[in-house]
């Protein structure tokens, strides 16, 4: 799948077969994220592997907003250093994993955008670090419609040259 593809057809994935992601694929996932670019190639992360499953059992009781982390085969935490561009490099190394897993048919969504200090112990992550997002991988659980997005019209929201002037083709 070529990343336009990738990008036109993905979903937001919450529900999980019971299906173990081969290792390969975790670590081109991995990778993707540590292959981002980042601001004056700081890195402001580290990515935490999670596939016990008891692990995946507590995180998802801890993430208010992502209790199916319980059911995923996978989820990968995603921690950052505090400095000015963590947030935004982050975003963009989740993005990038996303779409990997998205390519070779494994989904995912993202879970918190901080708010996860519960499960910071359970993850062993320092008092100076942050927990950012905790994202859950896995094969979806039943066949999705690839890319039946809802989107506000295109020229709503896409300008040309000034604010007010659709972009048009």
């Amino acid at each position: 799948m070529n990343v336009y593809e990738a990008i036109h057809t993905m979903l937001a994935v919450r529900s999980y077969a019971d299906k173990p992601i081969p290792a390969d694929a975790v670590r081109r996932i991995v990778e993707a994220g540590w292959l981002t670019g980042s601001s004056m190639n700081m890195q402001p992360w580290h990515f935490i592997v999670v596939e016990e499953r008891a692990t995946l059992r507590q995180l998802g009781a801890l993430a208010r907003s992502g209790p199916y982390i319980a059911e995923a085969p996978l989820a990968i935490a995603v921690v950052i250093e505090r400095t000015t561009y963590a947030v935004s490099d982050a975003s963009r190394a989740i993005q990038s994993m996303m779409l990997a897993a998205w390519a070779e048919g494994i989904g995912s969504n993202w879970v918190g955008f901080h708010g996860l200090d519960a499960a910071k112990p359970v993850l062993g992550v320092p008092e100076t670090l942050d927990l950012f997002a905790i994202i859950p991988f896995g094969y979806p659980a039943q066949p999705i419609g690839k890319g039946k997005k809802r989107r506000k019209p295109l020229e709503t929201v896409a300008h040309r040259e000034r604010f007010g002037q659709p972009f048009t083709g």
